[in-house]
């Protein structure tokens, strides 16, 4: 580790761990252009320690932040960790090349989804602000990691507070206006501008053309994301709303 490296740490207050679980070429701090948020989904700190240091996982984060606001480095900036797996934003795909994963300990909607303790989010959101700046991250490529893989994945889920990390330009919020005439839009083609929202804003992994399950679980990440209280998977004219705002920024 650099000297530059270890006076960052030590601002940072960083516990240094080690996993094996990274691919052997390192790569270039520009290939470096977006954040992705987890949760653990396990049942405690130490599964989740074991598992993302374990040859036999073939998983890992760069950064793992416990509910009492530790942070833990796993995996060097510079290195490629195996965290967001078959994944696609915009014209990326495979993202783990070319962004810092980040993980947090929750038990997940598996084992008894929780809320996020206090001083973890403000460590994430001094964590995050740290590695904007450090790999000019625009504050919009800071992304969960369902939002890159929603036929997959939940994570960081409803209970992540997407809405206070905006105010630090972390992630993207939509400002609330005065709602949108869609009464003499017909559903197929309200259903058809919600899906050319969402390639705008950059999510994948759908057919507008076909009803598709894929189609719902998009609907339930985006829904997950900017409507935590309303997940039912239908485009309804808030979720519309929304995109909408969000497209148009």
């Amino acid at each position: 580790m650099s000297i530059f490296c270890n006076i960052i740490a030590n601002k940072m207050n960083f516990k240094n761990l080690y996993s094996p679980n990274f691919s052997k070429n390192p790569r270039k701090m520009k290939d470096i252009k977006f954040i992705i948020i987890h949760y653990t989904g396990m049942q405690s700190k130490i599964e989740s320690i074991k598992r993302l240091t374990s040859s036999k996982g073939k998983v890992s984060c760069h950064y793992l932040i416990d509910r009492d606001g530790k942070i833990m480095r796993i995996v060097k900036d510079n290195q490629i960790a195996w965290h967001a797996g078959k994944s696609k934003w915009k014209n990326f795909v495979n993202l783990n090349y070319n962004s810092i994963g980040i993980e947090l300990e929750n038990k997940g909607h598996e084992h008894g989804y929780q809320n996020y303790s206090k001083i973890q989010i403000n460590k994430l959101i001094k964590l995050c602000l740290f590695l904007k700046k450090k790999f000019r991250i625009k504050g919009s490529d800071i992304l969960g990691h369902s939002d890159i893989s929603p036929k997959r994945k939940q994570d960081p889920g409803e209970k992540f507070p997407w809405k206070k990390l905006s105010k630090n330009q972390i992630g993207v919020w939509y400002k609330n206006q005065k709602s949108l005439d869609t009464k003499d839009i017909k559903k197929k083609n309200l259903n058809k501008l919600f899906y050319k929202n969402l390639f705008k804003i950059g999510y994948r992994y759908f057919n507008p053309k076909k009803k598709l399950k894929r189609n719902i679980l998009l609907v339930k990440a985006f829904q997950r994301h900017f409507s935590p209280k309303r997940i039912t998977g239908k485009i309804d004219q808030k979720t519309y709303e929304i995109s909408h705002y969000l497209a148009n920024k």
